[in-house]
């Protein structure tokens, strides 16, 4: 019932203001029918009611909440345990991936979730410099995205080629949208990167189709990801499913 981990002590602590929840899991594609079976049943939509979801992939990397007041980057925190994190701001805003300032009129307030992570070739190109210096080997780009985030120093954090994918919301003044996919898209227009691969889906053949693209493509992405994550579309049927102890109704 436990998210994450407990905040590392080198880095300030900040307390979210919405829980950064982890995710239930499916593994079959019977899973993925209940899922929407148990949304419609909770929802009390008849089988023939339209009900959208998206699917889009789950990067393998860190997942960062950016505090934006006024169009301005002011904050930025790692989840840690779902309630608090790390106070990564220094560091983050060495991140070109990252809008220190963002396009157009955003709300007053607006905190963007989403993965940073390292691309696979620069991982081998960073695993090579080190190995060449002497420093830390790294296991895979998450460790490595993880470990160039988390330096006392930003210089070095602003030395690796991080990226970052926005893929939700976490406390706003006033609405992006009324469904996920539009706040992407609105995401989009102010300077964030949005995986090109999400998708917007009907029904469970369309949420199975877009696993199947996706998985095939899986080795030629450039980075690494660890499932497909699905969300009910529409932010008034989120609201509405709420959340269980540690994870949302509304995505998988």
């Amino acid at each position: 019932r436990r998210v994450g981990a407990p905040a590392a002590a080198v880095f300030g602590k900040v307390r979210h203001a919405r829980l950064m929840l982890s995710l239930n899991n499916g593994f079959s594609d019977e899973d993925i029918a209940d899922f929407v079976t148990r949304i419609r049943r909770f929802l009390s939509l008849g089988d023939d009611a339209p009900l959208g979801f998206t699917a889009e992939p789950k990067i393998d990397g860190l997942s960062l909440s950016l505090r934006y007041e006024n169009g301005r980057l002011v904050q930025a925190a790692t989840r840690g345990d779902g309630t608090e994190g790390e106070d990564v701001t220094a560091n983050v805003r060495m991140v070109e991936a990252v809008p220190a300032r963002l396009v157009g009129t955003p709300p007053d307030i607006l905190e963007v979730r989403g993965e940073l992570y390292m691309d696979r070739t620069d991982f081998l190109t960073l695993n090579k410099a080190q190995q060449e210096s002497g420093g830390k080997i790294f296991a895979n780009p998450r460790n490595a995205a993880a470990g160039s985030l988390r330096q006392k120093d930003p210089a070095v954090t602003a030395s690796r080629r991080l990226q970052f994918f926005a893929y939700s919301l976490g406390e706003v003044s006033a609405p992006l949208a009324e469904t996920h996919m539009l706040s992407l898209a609105a995401l989009s227009g102010m300077g964030f990167c949005i995986n090109a691969l999400s998708r917007r889906c009907d029904d469970v053949a369309g949420l199975l189709a877009v696993h199947a693209e996706i998985g095939a493509a899986r080795a030629d992405l450039g980075y690494d990801i660890d499932g497909v994550v699905y969300k009910v579309d529409r932010h008034d049927y989120q609201a509405r499913l709420g959340q269980v102890a540690r994870a949302p109704r509304w995505a998988l």
